[in-house]
């Protein structure tokens, strides 16, 4: 496996975040594959990319396969698929996300994950959905506005077509939540 160490908010930031600006620059990849155009790209396999801040690692990014293209708007592309995994402060595994599909924009580090994802939390929540963003400028970095799905370990099941979370789902919010609430489960004043 290639390792690339990440001092700061680099190429790595970009795991995992999706914003209305990053839809916008997917759109473009999106035109400019239509369009047949070729641009410079970059293969390499089995890469491990280490997310640091001041040389506390934070986040580990784990592809089979990516691909860097070399465009007016450089990104990466994880076409097999990703694992994210965040760190807490005593570096012990907090959270994982899983996907199917990836891409990390070079300029603005949001990494999008599509297709089948799957976010897990150290106390047993999993949040699934179609799509998660993460943007580590944001307060709630993990964020989605596509349906997420979350199963907790006492069987509860929400479902929300709006998503904010901390990396290590510590912290989430859903917007036009709907299943199963009992009372005792904290979720209802």
């Amino acid at each position: 496996m290639k390792r690339v160490h990440a001092i700061g908010l680099t190429i790595a930031v970009a795991a995992c975040s999706f914003l209305s600006s990053c839809e916008n620059d997917l759109k473009e990849v999106e035109k400019v594959a239509a369009k047949g155009q070729s641009a410079q790209v970059d293969k390499s396999i089995g890469v491990e990319v280490i997310y640091s801040d001041s040389a506390v690692v934070k986040a580990k990014v784990l592809t089979p396969v990516l691909n860097y293209y070399k465009t007016v708007t450089p990104y990466y592309e994880m076409p097999k698929g990703t694992t994210v995994i965040f760190f807490d402060q005593n570096q012990k595994e907090s959270s994982r996300i899983t996907s199917d599909y990836a891409i990390m924009h070079e300029k603005s580090r949001i990494v999008e994950m599509r297709k089948n994802v799957v976010g897990t939390s150290v106390k047993g929540d999993v949040f699934k959905s179609d799509e998660l963003i993460w943007d580590p400028k944001r307060p709630y970095p993990i964020y989605s506005t596509k349906l997420v799905t979350v199963t907790q370990p006492n069987g509860n099941v929400i479902f929300g077509n709006g998503f904010s979370s901390d990396e290590n789902f510590k912290h989430w919010e859903l917007s036009d939540a709907t299943g199963n609430f009992p009372s005792n489960s904290g979720l209802i004043e």
